[in-house]
């Protein structure tokens, strides 16, 4: 009755190595891609469980079962309450961080865009006049890249140029929109955490591949994103879902940069194993709430019990 709404309890804990794994051998587009979607379609199946399985326990006691016009409770085996309890307090926490962690990116983000708004601008670029180095991709109509003179002053012509190429990709890619919908999916299962730097990971990848071919400079690239990092280590606080060239695994980054890019080849086994994780969620989740849509019709009196 209830063991399918376990699977999408279990499943998500499988993500973190394959999303290492996943990082490792897809193109970083296909990984960011991958990884998002998969993280959200896990996030939304536990809910979906964590739902179901506190709605059999309510309902497995005669005074709910009362409320919700059931003929009789739903039956309940010995580990029904135990586990509808446990999920009442997890979806209970969830309620309780989601819109916490929503209203905090959303802050934030507005307030980096009265401060970038509030300066002047050159196309796309805003310039503030700041002794910490940062730069990061803000995201909006139109979208900015926000830069310090710290950074300006760090880097080289050349780095300047790869480095606005990279914020620029970020802008064109829509890699906020990745950050922060996994940003908000990893708090509904801890299993679903480390897609956050994964998906991190697959932006920052991305937009460096997009910026070396906008250059035609590996090295260059490499030697831009190096040394924007190294300058910008003690950067102010920018909202979490404002991708940024100085973010993620630095050297991780640039020793990939230094060698030839991945071409695009036929599904791997990270990309399908990935598929693989969200159609059991999926399919544990539709089908622990089908028969529990069946068990509240039985009764109601509403199904046939034979």
């Amino acid at each position: 009755m209830i063991a399918p709404l376990l699977v999408p309890l279990v499943v998500p804990c499988a993500l973190p190595p394959l999303a290492r794994r996943a990082a490792a051998r897809l193109t970083p587009v296909a990984a960011l891609w991958c990884l998002t979607a998969t993280t959200v379609v896990l996030a939304v199946c536990s809910l979906v469980a964590l739902g179901a399985l506190t709605l059999y326990g309510l309902l497995a006691l005669p005074a709910f079962a009362a409320l919700g016009d059931l003929v009789h409770p739903l039956g309940a085996t010995p580990a029904l309450l135990p586990l509808a309890a446990a999920a009442t307090g997890a979806l209970a926490v969830c309620a309780w961080r989601l819109p916490r962690s929503a209203a905090r990116q959303i802050g934030d983000y507005h307030a980096a865009k009265e401060a970038a708004h509030s300066r002047p601008t050159a196309g796309d670029l805003c310039v503030i006049d700041s002794p910490e180095p940062d730069a990061y991709a803000l995201p909006g109509s139109p979208g900015r890249i926000v830069v310090t003179t710290a950074m300006l002053r760090s880097l080289s012509p050349a780095e300047r140029e790869a480095l606005f190429a990279h914020e620029r990709a970020h802008l064109s890619g829509r890699h906020h929109y990745h950050l922060a919908a996994v940003g908000l999916a990893a708090h509904c299962h801890p299993g679903l955490r480390p897609a956050r730097a994964a998906v991190r990971l697959a932006a920052e990848r991305a937009a460096d591949e997009a910026a070396a071919a906008i250059t035609g400079d590996r090295r260059l690239t490499a030697q831009a994103i190096g040394r924007a990092a190294l300058a910008g280590r003690a950067a102010r606080r920018r909202p979490s879902m404002t991708p940024a060239a100085t973010s993620g695994p630095v050297p991780q980054r640039v020793a990939a940069l230094l060698r030839p890019p991945l071409r695009r080849g036929p599904v791997s086994v990270a990309s399908a194993l990935l598929a693989l994780c969200a159609c059991l969620s999926f399919a544990g989740a539709g089908a622990g709430a089908l028969t529990l849509h069946q068990n509240i019709e039985i009764a109601q009196g509403e199904w046939p019990s034979g």
